[in-house]
């Protein structure tokens, strides 16, 4: 397995371009499964894990997909499939979001239950309910769902928690069923607007996506697209955090910062000067930065996929902090890491109290999932010494030529087989 190997204490400086959205990428080419027309993707983290992965579910499933860069096309070689595999499903639970395309497509579907993972259950109740709406029957059949309704029905749809699967799974079962569809306590990220906006262009009329009330005006057959993803925030916030850590001075290019409200506001308040303009936020920080209490929600709050980094900032903060998660019921794994490079972090239940440490010393530590890996990197660009980093396939999953865009500003890392 891959490691990386960082020579810390040295603060950022430079420009980094910040890559597509992961998770703006993944449901959009899955969104090809909607139609038979050739569709084109552009600015897809394409050399990502994740996105390989989805690859191989999409050709799996009877689609071609050629890749160049960063820009992917999608075509049809003829029947679908209706049955995801299982050996994909459970190398990336987010497989499936194929299963609201080809239900309302064909009518029936497959997928296994994708189970557990590292920071929690994270069941898909929220979409098999949606789907039960829409008229779809289930049953369960050794480990998998089979959903079928001759036809889907447009119906008015409330979810009990703004899930954004469930929210990207019924709003593209939703464009190939004709009629009006409401979501109601839709998940706001802007990766629903990104979506709802591929969707538009394949035919489909959607309004409302990214607020909690989406319509979408389905049609039986809908045609190919172009679509350009918008940068990765969850990137982008990672870098910033980095950036504040080291007491450094960087750009990122292509970044948007609406898209990172509540985390350009905790920034500011631990004491970081930053700038923005269209595609373009600028961070620096000149000394330890001041405790900052933050708890996760739902966009527009502070993302549950930067607390782990936002914790690494935390351990060096001239004060105390608390870290609340109330997304995931297992999201402080990382917290064990970071305290064997001298942080100092008392978890209870869903809270976690970080007494803030001058520096932290490099050691060695290890991945346990996409943001934990993001948490430690922060940390060991941060900390005085050697770290290295292992399971980094981990951070691959969701962070595209690390070592290249970080070591472009200055940091002393590499990666070892």
């Amino acid at each position: 397995m891959d490691r990386l190997i960082i020579e810390g204490g040295k603060p950022l400086n430079g420009t980094i371009m910040v890559s597509g959205a992961k998770n703006a990428a993944l449901p959009i080419l899955i969104a090809t499964l909607l139609t038979d027309e050739p569709c084109v993707i552009e600015n897809v983290p394409s050399t990502l894990r994740d996105l390989r992965t989805t690859f191989r579910l999409l050709e799996s499933l009877g689609k071609k997909v050629v890749v160049e860069g960063s820009t992917v096309r999608v075509f049809s070689t003829g029947s679908l499939k209706t049955q995801a595999p299982y050996e994909i499903v459970k190398q990336m639970r987010a497989s499936v979001l194929a299963a609201g395309p080809l239900l309302a497509r064909f009518g029936l579907v497959r997928v296994p239950i994708p189970g557990g993972c590292a920071i929690g259950l994270r069941p898909i109740d929220i979409h098999l309910k949606g789907f039960e709406a829409m008229g779809a029957r289930r049953i369960a059949d050794q480990g998998d769902i089979i959903m079928s309704a001759p036809r889907l029905k447009a119906a008015a749809i409330k979810l009990r928690f703004p899930s954004v699967g469930a929210t990207q799974n019924l709003m593209m079962a939703a464009a190939a069923t004709p009629g009006k569809t409401t979501i109601v306590n839709a998940a706001r990220e802007p990766e629903m607007e990104d979506l709802g906006k591929f969707l538009g262009r394949l035919g489909a009329t959607v309004r409302g996506a990214g607020t909690s009330t989406v319509t979408i005006v389905g049609k039986p057959k809908l045609n190919g697209a172009r679509h350009t993803v918008i940068p990765d925030r969850i990137e982008a916030g990672t870098f910033l955090l980095a950036c504040a850590a080291t007491r450094g001075r960087v750009r990122l290019q292509g970044a948007q910062a609406a898209h990172l409200g509540s985390v350009l506001a905790a920034l500011k308040k631990a004491g970081a000067q930053i700038r923005s303009g269209q595609g373009w936020i600028e961070l620096s920080m000149e000394r330890r930065p001041k405790a900052v209490s933050i708890a996760t929600k739902p966009y527009p709050g502070f993302p549950t996929d930067l607390q782990a980094p936002w914790m690494s900032l935390m351990t060096l903060c001239t004060g105390c902090a608390k870290v609340t998660e109330t997304v995931f019921e297992n999201r402080f794994l990382h917290a064990a890491e970071l305290g064997r490079m001298g942080a100092q972090i008392a978890v209870s239940g869903r809270t976690a109290v970080i007494a803030g440490q001058e520096c932290l010393s490099g050691a060695p530590i290890m991945a346990s999932d996409i943001r934990a890996g993001a948490a430690l990197l922060v940390a060991g660009l941060a900390a005085k010494g050697r770290t290295t980093i292992a399971r980094v396939y981990h951070i691959d999953r969701g962070y595209e030529v690390v070592e290249q865009k970080l070591s472009g500003a200055g940091a002393r890392l590499e990666r070892q087989a």
